[in-house]
């Protein structure tokens, strides 16, 4: 079936309240990075070492959303969403990581909520999408206990001044991504090539998760808590007996260290072999697996692709995200998926793996698994405006109908929401502006936005339901 020619048969697949919506983050959209009371971000020190970024750009401008925030608040009305996923940036709010709110920076973030309300959108707002403020990174960012408590005090600004009118908040963003990428393998800020090393970054995270809850509920904030991760499924590229346990390693250090202390309040079990390497979590405080262990009203997963893992060193550095020297030091490498079309960043499309991930959260936590929000899904594509000025991402259509459609196909789950990623085109991490997500194309000279077909595809699915 294509989505594309059947939107009105996707919308009839929605359940009653089911939210579409649309996600960004501060640092990849924002810019205005000496201005409105944002300080040094971890992220504007990592793009300024030479070779980091792909092609050599930094947050500086990215689509200057601070600057049109309206224009792109009035695109997602246009659109028809029910809800706007975006980043409170926390060296904007708090430039040092500590001490009090600067009045600049909470400023932007009152008129942008304001602004989703009047246009009828929900904000839903993430307290820590990978942005550190660079004063707290030069202490040992995530690898510093004192971080969580720092993360505690922000939160505490943020929802003092917003908590009246958010209608959801999510303490951390893909803490995975910040440990492998940031911590372990170094193709993300902060750069590190700590390998299980950076499991330390994991405890940490969670614990600072656990901190902002309490933080959340104390403010009495109106809207619901939740935290979100990405998921991959993990499965061997052959059978034996060394295979599977190296794919039970990477599914721990993927998904289950993270999952499994916020909603069963304990770490999984580590095979044998890797004992000595996930001591950082197995020997932890009783007492802080009790704060990350907060009762939380939703669960955020954001799905992109599966991983296949084969025994033996890799013969490269690639991974997902970019080239790690550290990979080569690993007894394992991630095998390659030759059967799956592929998007730009090369990442297999595999839909049905999302409803596996699904399935494996249902198996796995039962009546502990709160309702859950896909709250990330999308795909880069080399998108082009063509000479009649519109953008034809067939691909992407194809790739938001087969997700939401598989997502929707899971029986025994409380689904609640799909957000894309993401609204527009935007300074895609360590890859630059060489990686297109968006809905809408960005001209990153001009700042000029066009809504792609796939905008135009999503604005007939949301208008066509019941």
């Amino acid at each position: 079936m294509s989505w594309a020619a059947e939107p009105k048969r996707l919308a009839a697949l929605l359940p009653d309240g089911f939210a579409l919506g649309v996600a960004t983050a501060a640092t990849q959209i924002e810019g205005a990075v000496t201005a409105g009371g944002r300080g040094p971000s971890t992220w504007d020190a990592f793009a300024a070492q030479p070779g980091r970024i792909v092609d050599g750009t930094t947050p500086e401008v990215t689509t200057d959303h601070f600057h049109r925030y309206r224009e792109d608040v009035q695109l997602m009305r246009d659109l028809g969403v029910d809800a706007y996923r975006f980043s409170i940036g926390w060296p904007r709010v708090q430039p040092d990581g500590a001490g009090p709110a600067s009045a600049e920076g909470l400023a932007f973030y009152d008129r942008l909520v304001d602004e989703l309300l009047e246009q009828g959108i929900r904000p839903v707002a993430t307290l820590f999408h990978w942005d550190m403020p660079e004063p707290l990174q030069a202490a040992g960012g995530w690898m510093t206990r004192d971080t969580a408590s720092r993360f505690a005090d922000f939160t505490a600004l943020a929802a003092a001044a917003l908590g009246d009118r958010v209608d959801k908040w999510i303490t951390l963003n893909e803490p995975t991504t910040v440990t492998l990428n940031g911590y372990a393998l170094g193709i993300h800020a902060p750069g590190e090539q700590l390998l299980f090393g950076a499991l330390t970054a994991v405890h940490h995270q969670l614990l600072g998760h656990g901190l902002a809850v309490q933080a959340l509920r104390a403010a009495s904030v109106a809207g619901e808590i939740g935290v979100t991760n990405v998921h991959s499924p993990v499965v061997p590229a052959r059978r034996g007996f060394v295979t599977s346990q190296y794919t039970k390693v990477f599914d721990l250090v993927h998904n289950r260290i993270y999952a499994d202390p916020v909603l069963l309040g304990r770490y999984p079990k580590v095979p044998f072999l890797a004992r000595k390497e996930f001591r950082a979590l197995t020997e932890t405080d009783p007492a802080d697996l009790a704060i990350i262990h907060q009762p939380i009203d939703f669960y955020g997963l954001n799905y992109y692709m599966p991983t296949r893992i084969a025994a033996g060193a890799p013969t490269d550095a690639a991974t997902p995200d970019g080239d790690a020297e550290a990979m080569k030091e690993l007894p394992f490498h991630l095998a390659e998926w030759p059967e799956y079309p592929k998007t730009g960043f090369g990442w297999p499309i595999a839909p049905q793996f999302l409803a596996e991930s699904l399935r494996d959260y249902v198996a796995r936590y039962g009546d502990a698994l709160p309702p859950v929000y896909i709250t990330e899904g999308g795909a880069s594509f080399p998108d082009r405006v063509g000479p009649d000025g519109s953008v034809d991402d067939s691909a992407r259509i194809e790739f938001l109908g087969d997700h939401i459609a598989a997502a929707l196909s899971v029986e025994g789950v409380d689904l609640r929401g799909y957000f894309v990623w993401t609204l527009m085109d935007n300074w895609e991490w360590a890859a630059g502006f060489t990686e297109r997500f968006g809905l809408v194309h960005v001209d990153f000279d001009s700042l000029e936005r066009t809504p792609k077909a796939s905008y135009h595809w999503l604005r007939k699915v949301i208008a066509a339901r019941g």
